[in-house]
């Protein structure tokens, strides 16, 4: 896909791409400081009492070392955005490793924000060219429309269906984050959730929708409607073990646009969701992850994810050039029969 840069791209733009990364080092340099900050003021002061207990921040401290940090952080960026659930792994991932304890769970979760910011920064990363644009149109747009203008440019119609397509997960996900958290987040939630994506890719591959699907238009030409039922579409990741990757790309696939373009749409839709739900909970939880983890072991963990989901994002971009989604559906059975069986010998 041409959205992602060859290596053979001009020096001027790796330079960019460099400035960019440097950039950004300094904006999360810049965010552990403060959490570090607000943890050690939240800490000393007596009236906002909302400091982890010692003995609490002791416990996570213990469960989280660089080992732990690194699988999880591989776990994130890998599953970030291939089809398969990276919240369903981690919820997974964390009984395999006895991260248990329900005194921690609110700097597990805050963990869990550091990573999937390296998640999102891979996206930033490798799509930054068309993010750009679509902000270029994002600013130009309103304007615009104002002006009667009826041809809009390819940024601005990118930009709109984003802004489109982001609000329904985002209200949805805002409304029920508490309900969702109280029933969904469980192994066996879980295992029924990719046990039905699974089936539902390896329908649409044994029927054969993949090869008759017609072309598709580009992501350029994506329509305000279409865009609409993708975003709604996406109300179904909220439920661990769905997938986000998985119900947004087969949507735009069913709305009409071509394999490409879906799977940019749907990395593009991930960020802008990703990013403000992160957002969210970082500015909710940020001096937790410091009082319960320190320095070292988040930032290990967000380059892990970073370099994972870099490595992943350019996998399935050049696998789905010749391949459709049925090995996904595969691997998704597997995950689901391979979580049964350690939940039904009592492993986690």
């Amino acid at each position: 896909m041409s959205s992602v840069p060859p290596p053979e791209r001009t020096l001027s733009r790796t330079r960019a791409a460099a400035h960019l990364l440097a950039a950004l080092g300094l904006v999360g340099l810049s965010l552990l400081a403060w959490a570090s900050a607000a943890s050690a003021h939240r800490a000393s002061t007596t009236s906002l009492g909302t400091a982890l207990p010692p003995d609490v921040a002791a416990a996570a401290g213990d469960q989280l070392g660089p080992g732990r940090a690194v699988v999880l952080g591989l776990v994130e960026g890998v599953t970030e955005y291939l089809p398969v659930s990276s919240t369903g792994h981690l919820t997974v991932v964390e009984r395999v490793l006895g991260m248990t304890d329900e005194s921690t769970k609110d700097a597990r979760d805050a963990y869990a924000v550091v990573i999937q910011a390296g998640a999102i920064l891979a996206v930033l990363v490798l799509y930054h060219r068309r993010l750009l644009d679509a902000a270029k149109g994002a600013i130009t747009l309103p304007a615009h429309a104002r002006a009667g203008v009826s041809r809009w440019t390819d940024g601005e119609r990118v930009a709109a269906a984003l802004a489109v397509g982001v609000l329904p997960a985002l209200v949805t996900g805002f409304l029920l984050e508490k309900k969702i958290k109280e029933h969904l987040f469980g192994a066996w939630p879980v295992v029924a959730a990719w046990v039905v994506g699974g089936l539902v890719l390896l329908a649409l591959s044994k029927t054969g929708w993949w090869e008759r699907r017609p072309t598709g238009t580009a992501l350029v030409d994506i329509t305000v409607r279409d865009a609409l039922i993708i975003g709604v579409a996406q109300c179904l990741a909220l439920w661990p073990g769905t997938s986000r990757s998985l119900v947004t790309i087969v949507a735009a696939l069913l709305v009409g646009l071509r394999l490409s373009a879906a799977v940019e749409f749907s990395f593009l839709l991930g960020f802008l969701t990703l990013g403000a739900a992160t957002a969210y909970d970082a500015l909710k939880h940020g001096p937790d992850i410091v009082n319960a983890y320190g320095v070292f072991s988040p930032a290990l963990g967000f380059v892990v994810a970073f370099v994972a989901a870099v490595a992943a994002v350019r996998w399935m971009v050049t696998y789905l050039e010749h391949h459709d989604l049925a090995i996904f559906g595969w691997y998704r059975l597997g995950i689901a029969a391979v979580t049964v069986g350690l939940l039904v010998t009592n492993t986690i």
